[in-house]
């Protein structure tokens, strides 16, 4: 008995710490974004590490606020998809991964201005076939909920006949599907084909 109410408050002290790591990550994200500000304003900026050269915006410290402007929605929706607990979360990749895609763009024309062509021009275009998927993954999981919350089969739409544009009654519709369903035969055909 012991044992168990260790375990479950050694589970719920590690849930509240995480929670509260996650609480303060997202208390800390203002500051993330304002550390553009500790940049210099001059297209080179020096340290003892690296160099950095500013090619694109011609301002180190534009450059970081472009970067951060970035960084810092991208921080919260990774929080927000790795702790979402709705069957709709894998829709939050669509922002992020539009995020990730103008984070890339920013840094590669900010470090290669002679390049080939700029990334930013037609994104949209670049991230159309991921949205598809993603958002065709949300709705297969959706219609896969319903189906286990209402108990509804998909072979019994077609049969229940729910669409609005249909001109046909219950009867009718269950006259076509036995036709269908009987082994057709020569003397049926013959006889279709003398009442046209």
């Amino acid at each position: 008995m012991r044992s168990k109410n260790k375990l479950s408050t050694d589970q719920k002290s590690k849930f509240l710490l995480l929670g509260s790591l996650i609480a303060i990550c997202i208390a800390f994200s203002p500051y993330l974004f304002y550390l553009y500000e500790i940049f210099p304003n001059g297209s080179v900026w020096e340290n003892s590490f690296f160099t950095y050269e500013s090619k694109y915006y011609n301002s180190v410290m534009t450059a970081a606020w472009t970067y951060l402007g970035k960084i810092t929605p991208l921080f919260l929706l990774l929080i927000w998809f790795l702790t979402c607990k709705h069957w709709w979360y894998h829709s939050i990749l669509v922002p992020i991964t539009m995020y990730s895609y103008q984070l890339a763009s920013a840094i590669y024309e900010d470090s290669y201005i002679d390049g080939p062509d700029q990334l930013d021009v037609g994104q949209l275009l670049y991230l159309a076939p991921f949205f598809i998927i993603i958002l065709s993954i949300v709705y297969l999981i959706r219609i896969k909920i319903f189906d286990r919350i209402y108990g509804i089969d998909l072979t019994e739409l077609e049969r229940d006949n729910l669409s609005p544009f249909s001109q046909l009654s219950d009867k009718e519709y269950d006259e076509i599907k036995s036709f269908r369903d009987e082994d057709p035969s020569d003397e049926i055909r013959e006889d279709y084909y003398v009442k046209l």
